[in-house]
Order: C-alpha cells, then sequence, then structure tokens
C-alpha cells in the first residue's frame, strides 16, 4: 500500500483505514499493545504516523510493504538488543515483519521502559524550570 506523500492523517484510526485488512489488523493489535502497557499515554499523529505520548512521545509505528516499523527512540533498541535479535533492527527502529505477529511482551517492556524515560525526562525538565 503506498499513501500519497499529501495524505495528513488527522487520527490514528484515519491512518490503520488506509491498509488492507490484514494489516490494520496487525496496526490495530500493536495499538492495543501500546495502550495496555501506556493507558495514560495520549494517542496522537505525529510525523504523520500514529504515535503515543505521555509528557513527550513515547513510541512512534507505521506500516511498510513488509514490515511494521516500531519507532521507540534510540535507547530501548539498545536496552534490549538481545531480544530484538531476531528482527531487523537500526538506531531507533525495530522491524517486525508484516507475515508475523506482533510481540506483545516484548512491545509492553519497551514501551514501559520508555515510560520510565519519559517521566525521568519530564522531572529534569520540570527542576531546570524551577532553577530558572
Amino acid at each position: 500500500m503506498q499513501i500519497k506523500p499529501s495524505t495528513k492523517f488527522k487520527s490514528i484510526d484515519e491512518y490503520h483505514s488506509m491498509f488492507p485488512d490484514h494489516v490494520a489488523a496487525l496496526l490495530e493489535d500493536l495499538r492495543e499493545t501500546i495502550r495496555q502497557a501506556a493507558p495514560k499515554a495520549e494517542e496522537v499523529i505525529s510525523y504523520n504516523m500514529p504515535a503515543f505520548k505521555q509528557h513527550g512521545v513515547l513510541v512512534y509505528y507505521a506500516a511498510a510493504k513488509a514490515h511494521i516499523g516500531f519507532y521507540p527512540t534510540g535507547s530501548p533498541v539498545a536496552v534490549f538488543k538481545e531480544e530484538l535479535s531476531k528482527y531487523k533492527t537500526s538506531k531507533g527502529a525495530i522491524q517486525f515483519p508484516i507475515d508475523g505477529p506482533i510481540p506483545k511482551t516484548l512491545v509492553k517492556k519497551i514501551v514501559k521502559y520508555r515510560l520510565a524515560e519519559d517521566k525521568e525526562n519530564a522531572a529534569v525538565k520540570a527542576k531546570k524550570k524551577k532553577t530558572k
């Protein structure tokens, strides 16, 4: 599925609706898994991709031709390197094959890790604001 560059999504539901049913089902599975790990996070579209935000953006995801891209930033990719060894990864991205299931337990661990990072980053920012 090729999305036109001019397409600007307003919601995650709209994003999911652009894909064939089997891909949309994987996207929805990933969305629900993230929601379970971060129930207070807000769903947003950022960089024209589905994302979950608490103080800052926790994770992004997107569908590609042969995989679902999961973008938790760089640190979790390094921290969970062994558990991610069967997936293609880069500095801040993980590719889940489109013909396989979403590794829910691993996704939840990564999201919870990002929640802790996000909380710490927010505390540091708040402390900096107070000292100004």
